[in-house]
């Protein structure tokens, strides 16, 4: 199954669970009266949103690209993880808002039971479905993905958060614990929503992800080839689950167009086996130059002007560099 069918699939289930629980929840609520579990159904409104918007923004990305959109519909998945993030914000600050209401007019709770047992399966169901979508998330390169299995991870903290205050409740009879445990993973909540707002901004204006630029070069560094003298001014833009690679491949001047462009081949089968199909590689075979062979270790280079003074080891910092390595670089 293809990367964006497959994120389609996860989120299709995604949205059915969020409506599903967030019934549970309002359930919940009015068999217990419970201020802690109706801020956790508020929250479970905006997972039910934001589980809609997430397919729709996947249905868009697996669009493939046409004559406007020249390198496809990726980018609407940072504008639904930016959506999405704002209302994780916006739904912690509501809880706050309620729990504090809740501490000065405390309103009587019933049937503790039955509602932590309704609102313990929703926090099993949601921690399901949470590590799945990261999973499939990163390993298709979808931020959108991502970014709902954070919102149902914060939801199960938070429901998890509420479950302890109402066992605390039900033990000890203090009314206000309710409220207070709120509060404190109505903090998480917030920064959770912090983060995926970040993230996606950071997508959005195509900021340098240094995760992903290490992980390249380690694996370029462990698997170079001899006739890669040189590999800079590289850059890696994610547009949906797909990967943007450019760069600047030097390798021996005498090589002929075939035989550059098998070295482009083997090039993009060492990252796509690394990072998955879906991604685009966009390479500019430059000729070694007279210093090249300071840094040059082919062996049976029969034009070789220089001996070999050194090998330069690829960083992220030399790589991303618009300039070819030298021996004083």
């Amino acid at each position: 199954m293809l990367p964006a069918q497959q994120n389609i699939n996860v989120q299709k289930w995604v949205a059915f669970f969020s409506s599903l629980l967030l019934i549970t929840k309002m359930l919940a609520y009015f068999l217990t009266g419970s201020v802690a579990i109706l801020t956790d159904a508020l929250e479970s409104i905006v997972n039910v949103v934001a589980g809609f918007l997430g397919l729709y923004s996947l249905y868009l990305s697996a669009k493939p690209r046409d004559a406007d959109h020249p390198y496809g519909h990726g980018k609407v998945e940072f504008l639904s993880a930016a959506l999405e993030g704002s209302m994780i914000f916006i739904a912690g600050l509501l809880i706050i808002y309620e729990a504090v209401k809740n501490l000065i007019t405390p309103s009587p709770i019933q049937q503790l039971d039955m509602g932590m047992i309704l609102i313990g399966a929703t926090a099993g169901i949601n921690l399901a479905m949470g590590l799945w979508c990261i999973r499939t998330g990163r390993k298709n390169n979808s931020l959108a993905l991502q970014a709902s299995g954070k919102h149902l991870l914060s939801d199960t903290y938070s429901t998890l958060g509420i479950l302890v205050g109402l066992f605390l409740i039900f033990v000890t009879d203090i009314q206000w614990l309710d409220s207070a445990v709120a509060i404190l993973f109505s903090i998480i909540i917030l920064f959770t929503g912090y983060k995926i707002v970040r993230s996606s901004l950071a997508g959005i204006m195509d900021e340098r992800d240094m995760e992903l630029l290490t992980r390249m070069v380690a694996m370029l560094n462990a698997n170079r080839k001899e006739n890669w003298i040189d590999l800079h001014n590289m850059r890696i833009i994610k547009y949906g689950s797909t990967l943007h690679l450019d760069c600047h491949l030097t390798v021996p001047w005498y090589l002929n167009v075939h035989e550059a462009h098998n070295e482009i081949d083997a090039l993009a089968s060492l990252v796509r086996k690394e990072f998955g199909e879906s991604l685009e590689l966009f390479v500019h075979s430059d000729g070694c130059l007279d210093f090249s062979c300071r840094i040059c270790s082919k062996a049976d280079c029969t034009v070789r002007k220089h001996a070999v003074e050194k090998r330069i080891e690829w960083t992220v910092e030399n790589m991303v560099s618009n300039k070819k390595h030298e021996v004083n670089t």
